[in-house]
């Protein structure tokens, strides 16, 4: 690529002024595993000496990373000259478990700038006018990426704590996932005979598990829309199963959100986006679930839900979380930077356009053709 047209730009650069960003970044949990908390506690009770301690210690598993480097193509050569075309991809940053460096793109010599939203995200913003030559619309970018491992915190739980300020919107419906008498009692019928936050939380969790399902024929990760799913059937994908989750804990007062990326998983990656939930435990902080992986997990392997490698996966992803993900996106109903001409965008998982002001359907890579791929860090 020429000089001239590459525009390399530095991590700092990226978030200088874009300090809504925390609002994204995953909230502080503890480091210790299940296996270290259940051995602490088997120690002190059984008055452990310090040998014991440090041996439980040392038993603590390793915690998984991976790294390497994404690379993101948009192609809008296709579509005839005289067309004006926006374009707006979601960058990733930095947050608890994840580090982003080397941001670099090329958008030849149109116009284009990194911005931010009310939501802490970081997007690429390219626009082409009617005289740009369709052979001119392409878009690269790169980036590294190293990203770990989640493991479940010590889950306690401090009901006289105060809920942080910026913890209070999670509490807040969405226009797909509404706070309305149908989700309130759904919730309600879920989490009855729980009296903590815990408790109610983990009863959705598995309560979701035991009544959805993963459907394929679901477009991209699914509208997760809350209320149609449980009129009719209460299958979808990862935005379907993870909302439901999320709107189930919302209606029962315990903040609840998604964050939407993309799976680091294999080489092209381009239909490898994902979302995944978080509730916030007052006395620990953000906790991670991903009840739609288990069930991804269920299907993929022809597995019923009552088996031993079902229950494993479950435990696992009640507040663990694998590092093959990248976090792209937060929030609901996003207002872009600058605003798009269409209506509120569902979630940002995926690069979004519009043509003479018409989205194009972001869900169909080989229609608004874009790619993603990831080639792992030798180690």
């Amino acid at each position: 690529l020429k000089e001239e047209k590459m525009k390399k730009i530095k991590k700092k650069a990226l978030l200088l002024g874009l300090a809504l960003s925390v609002l994204t970044a995953c909230g502080k949990q503890g480091k210790k595993s299940e296996t270290e908390v259940q051995g602490t506690t088997n120690a002190v009770s059984e008055g452990a000496t310090e040998k014991g301690t440090e041996k439980a210690a040392a038993e603590k598993p390793e915690k998984q990373v991976v790294e390497g480097t994404v690379s993101n193509t948009i192609d809008m050569t296709k579509y005839e000259k005289g067309k004006k075309i926006r374009l707006w991809v979601p960058l990733p940053h930095d947050s608890e478990y994840q580090t982003v460096d080397g941001i670099e793109y090329d958008a030849g010599n149109t116009s284009s700038v990194i911005s931010g939203d009310d939501w802490g995200n970081q997007m690429l913003y390219v626009e082409w006018d009617e005289n740009a030559e369709p052979a001119d619309r392409v878009v690269s970018i790169h980036f590294d990426v190293k990203r770990e491992e989640v493991l479940r915190p010590e889950l306690k739980e401090e009901d006289t704590e105060a809920l942080p300020e910026e913890v209070k919107k999670y509490l807040e419906p969405s226009k797909n996932l509404p706070l309305n008498d149908q989700v309130k009692a759904k919730a309600m019928e879920v989490t009855e005979g729980k009296t903590t936050d815990l408790e109610k939380a983990r009863a959705i969790y598995d309560w979701v598990i035991a009544n959805m399902n993963r459907n394929e024929d679901v477009k991209g990760c699914g509208e997760g829309d809350v209320c149609a799913l449980l009129d009719t059937t209460m299958s979808g994908k990862c935005t379907d199963i993870n909302s439901m989750f999320v709107a189930l804990c919302r209606a029962s007062g315990i903040p609840a959100r998604e964050h939407f990326g993309i799976r680091i998983n294999a080489e092209d990656i381009t239909k490898n986006q994902h979302c995944w939930a978080e509730f916030y435990l007052k006395g620990t902080g953000w906790v991670s679930a991903d009840p739609a992986d288990v069930l991804k997990a269920v299907l993929k392997n022809n597995w019923t839900k009552e088996q031993e490698e079902t229950k494993e996966k479950q435990e696992y992803y009640w507040g663990n979380l694998d590092a093959e993900r990248i976090i792209l996106s937060d929030g609901r109903d996003l207002k872009l930077n600058p605003a798009q001409a269409g209506e509120a965008l569902n979630d940002f998982g995926y690069p979004y356009a519009e043509i003479d002001g018409q989205k194009l359907d972001n869900y169909t890579p080989d229609q608004f053709v874009y790619s993603y791929s990831f080639v792992k860090k030798n180690e």
